[in-house]
């Protein structure tokens, strides 16, 4: 039998449930669109907290600068991109080529999508060239581990020099990045994973 102690409880926590989401919250799925689709440099803060619905006190409680903002953009990028990379690789567990395949034709669908507005990761890179900077770092780290995965693919594989075929497939992904913002439908992102697959199969006879 349910205790009259325990009915509170219920309503805080369907109450917690309902609630409008946090401050922070807001800030971060406000510039989860803006920085992706105009840029970091071009989104100022009045423009976030506008769109956000909250006050600029309230934006540097939960953020201490634009710098940490966008890097806690970064983060919440980064863990989309991996969400989506393990979702593909999941799909073929214990086949390398078919998980290479199934990852790139994702991105082939994405890159000539008419909203693409390219890898979040990259265009940071290139929006601050500053090392330091603590986005860039984010971006960094991400391209890092997406070099290594992929080279580790390649070995599972067996090829000669997992590490070429490793960058190979790194610039192939760049390639896609890039050219579906210039491109789109039926640009050469849609070939991403045919030009794989030659890349594999020459690795594979040398």
């Amino acid at each position: 039998m349910e205790s009259s102690g325990d009915r509170p409880a219920a309503k805080a926590s369907k109450g917690r449930a309902d609630a409008p989401p946090r401050a922070a919250d807001r800030i971060r799925a406000t510039v989860r669109e803006l920085f992706y689709r105009q840029g970091i440099r071009a989104v100022g803060i009045e423009e976030i907290v506008e769109r956000a619905g909250v006050t600029k006190p309230s934006l540097y409680r939960n953020f201490a600068s634009k710098d940490e903002l966008a890097a806690a953009y970064m983060r919440d990028y980064d863990t989309e991109f991996w969400g989506r990379y393990d979702a593909a690789v999941s799909r073929h567990p214990g086949d390398p080529r078919a998980q290479i395949m199934a990852y790139l034709s994702a991105i082939s669908v994405r890159a000539q999508s008419a909203d693409y507005r390219g890898c979040g990761m990259t265009n940071a890179a290139v929006e601050f060239p500053d090392r330091s900077n603590p986005a860039r770092l984010v971006a960094v780290g991400n391209k890092h581990e997406l070099r290594r995965r992929l080279t580790e693919l390649a070995r599972q594989l067996g090829v000669r020099e997992p590490e070429v075929l490793g960058d190979g497939l790194l610039l192939l992904v760049e390639g896609a990045y890039v050219s579906g913002q210039l491109f789109g439908e039926g640009g050469p992102a849609r070939s991403i994973a045919i030009a794989a697959g030659l890349m594999i199969d020459a690795s594979l006879k040398t």
